[in-house]
């Protein structure tokens, strides 16, 4: 699964990779420990209500995705992975995938080994960050959905409304298996268009878009523990170390 990650990058620099349209009023500060429920960037096509133009956009997500039919949006803190394997016939995340692509953007994620107690010392999890080897930005793949809050009568009150996003896992490769079965699943940069196209429904094409991420090509080091605790969101927690 993906439980954490790092996204630190400048939004103006993210809005200029993916070639997307940015919102001056959406803001989020840099985080090195984003968590489930955590707002994050995400980079989505949709269609002008007034135009019917399509736009990429760079905007702010919740991580955790809350189907359109859920009754309280609580659920979303449970739905934060959907499976490669079986994400097209999860009743949560069908719908999502046949229309509603994105791309979260990350500097890697952080995965854990548990390390029995010894002697004197306690057991304890190990953290370890997950990166491209290149330094590049991983453009996790991903699907959001819209949620109303009955409570709010009013529709076009943007305070009725919820946007949240799931990561798409898969079976880890090279490095990050050693650590973690599984891991996020990163797109190719060719295969960025296809995937966000809102018009591009045909589920089984989008399923060959979602092969093997990085082509392997990832890093992991040993981080400190600070980061098990979602308290703690600094450069240092991806600095590595030698546990």
């Amino acid at each position: 699964m993906c439980g954490r990650y790092a996204s630190s990058r400048a939004p103006e620099d993210l809005a200029g990779l993916f070639g997307a349209h940015l919102n001056p009023d959406h803001v989020l500060e840099p985080s090195w420990n984003v968590a489930p429920t955590d707002e994050v960037w995400a980079v989505l096509e949709r269609a002008a209500r007034d135009t019917g133009a399509v736009e990429r956009q760079l905007r702010p997500v919740r991580w955790g995705l809350v189907p359109s039919w859920a009754k309280d949006p609580a659920v979303g803190s449970r739905m934060i992975n959907a499976r490669v394997e079986t994400v097209h016939e999860k009743p949560a995340y069908r719908r999502a995938l046949a229309r509603r692509r994105c791309l979260l953007p990350a500097d890697g994620f952080y995965e854990w080994v548990a390390v029995p107690a010894t002697g004197s010392a306690k057991a304890y999890k190990q953290p370890y960050f997950i990166r491209p080897e290149t330094g590049s930005v991983m453009a996790m793949a991903g699907l959001y959905e819209f949620w109303r809050d009955p409570a709010v009568t009013d529709e076009s009150d943007p305070a009725g409304w919820l946007t949240t996003a799931t990561v798409i896992t898969t079976e880890a490769t090279d490095a990050a298996g050693r650590v973690h079965p599984r891991m996020p699943l990163a797109l190719d940069p060719d295969d960025y268009e296809a995937w966000l196209d809102p018009a591009h429904q045909d589920t089984a094409d989008l399923r060959a878009l979602l092969h093997t991420p990085a082509d392997g090509r990832l890093t992991v080091t040993a981080v400190s523990t600070a980061v098990n605790s979602v308290r703690n969101d600094d450069p240092h927690l991806v600095d590595p170390i030698t546990p």
